[in-house]
């Protein structure tokens, strides 16, 4: 029997690790936090979801010695022109807080009429196979929706209180995790990332 390719997530998140793993695991890859091989965080200086993606893989792999995956999320607003983007996890500024950013990002939006308020998640995963992969596996995927006036829902983290799903008349926050796992921006581009792997 094969063993595994042990593969660094640019993350020390936990829900990533087990999302990530149960579907690259029957790919033959068992995916670590990169907290186990003492990668440290990079500082995102890069200007895109792609190009910040690729620093954390790059440094994960330079520093652990093993092929390494990324990713890099947020939400684009069409009404502030693509805010918050990038800096869609410190959009309030620091610390990092979703209460602060939900409620800069209503404040942003106030003047903005229902019908206006069109939105998406964005996420972009990198796959490299060593620290100076010159050819990365990238996919990227978005989830459509609208900007609530006002948070609903209690699931979820983020944005996803004010992230409404017009076709299911939820929000993001109200539907249950495996619904969301299914629909979200992440889910579908690890499982389009799954599909690259998986090919020969």
């Amino acid at each position: 029997m094969k063993v595994p390719t042990t593969l660094v997530l640019a993350s020390g998140n936990t829900g990533k690790i087990s999302e990530f793993n149960a579907l690259l695991k029957p790919l033959g890859f068992d995916v670590k936090a990169q907290s186990e091989f003492s990668v440290r965080e990079v500082d995102e200086t890069g200007l895109t979801f792609v190009e910040n993606a690729l620093l954390k893989a790059r440094n994960a792999s330079q520093v652990s010695g093993l092929p390494a995956l990324a990713d890099d999320s947020g939400l684009e607003v069409d009404a502030l022109k693509g805010a918050p983007g990038i800096h869609s996890a410190r959009y309030a500024g620091e610390p990092k807080s979703d209460e602060r950013n939900n409620a800069r990002l209503l404040e942003a939006l106030a003047e903005v009429p229902s019908g206006k308020r069109t939105a998406r998640y964005w996420c972009v995963l990198v796959y490299l196979r060593y620290p100076q992969d010159s050819v990365p596996l990238i996919v990227q995927a978005c989830w459509e929706g609208e900007i609530l006036t006002q948070p609903r829902g209690s699931q979820g983290f983020g944005y996803d209180p004010l992230f409404w799903l017009p076709e299911k008349a939820l929000s993001v926050a109200e539907l249950d995790p495996k619904e969301k796992n299914r629909l979200s921006h992440r889910g579908r581009a690890l499982r389009m990332l799954a599909e690259r792997l998986g090919t020969p």
